[in-house]
């Protein structure tokens, strides 16, 4: 899995963002609304190649299209996560020095999610 590239990454929070599947007009106002002036066709552009990467879907509404994400941005960090961690020669220490990184609250929230975790992945108990 590749990170995404800038702008791939604004379009993608914003469209996170959104309870809505939006236009590509609404993602270009929502990234001027930041100060990002990216053109029109570019923003076009960017989002089909997310969708072509299975990141987004579109349905046709009138003459235009809309997009909404097909994986959250949850399923995205988990992604970049596995693939660091497959690249180091010691998951076991790099998850160690991981945790050893995360604030008290993020580390509190990481024992509650491992708590929840059945013993064995893909197990339910």
């Amino acid at each position: 899995m590749r990170p995404f590239g800038e702008l791939e990454a604004d379009v993608m929070r914003v469209v996170w963002a959104s309870d809505d599947p939006l236009s590509i007009h609404d993602i270009v106002d929502a990234l001027h609304r930041e100060g990002r002036q990216p053109a029109y066709t570019t923003v076009m552009t960017v989002t089909e190649r997310l969708r072509t990467k299975g990141w987004l879907e579109r349905v046709k509404q009138g003459r235009s299209f809309r997009y909404s994400a097909l994986q959250t941005a949850g399923d995205y960090s988990a992604g970049l996560m596995e693939q660091a961690l497959d690249s180091s020669a010691d998951r076991e220490s790099a998850l160690l020095r991981f945790a050893g990184r995360l604030d008290p609250a993020e580390a509190e929230a990481l024992r509650r999610a491992l708590a929840r975790m059945p013993a064995e992945p893909g197990t339910d108990g």
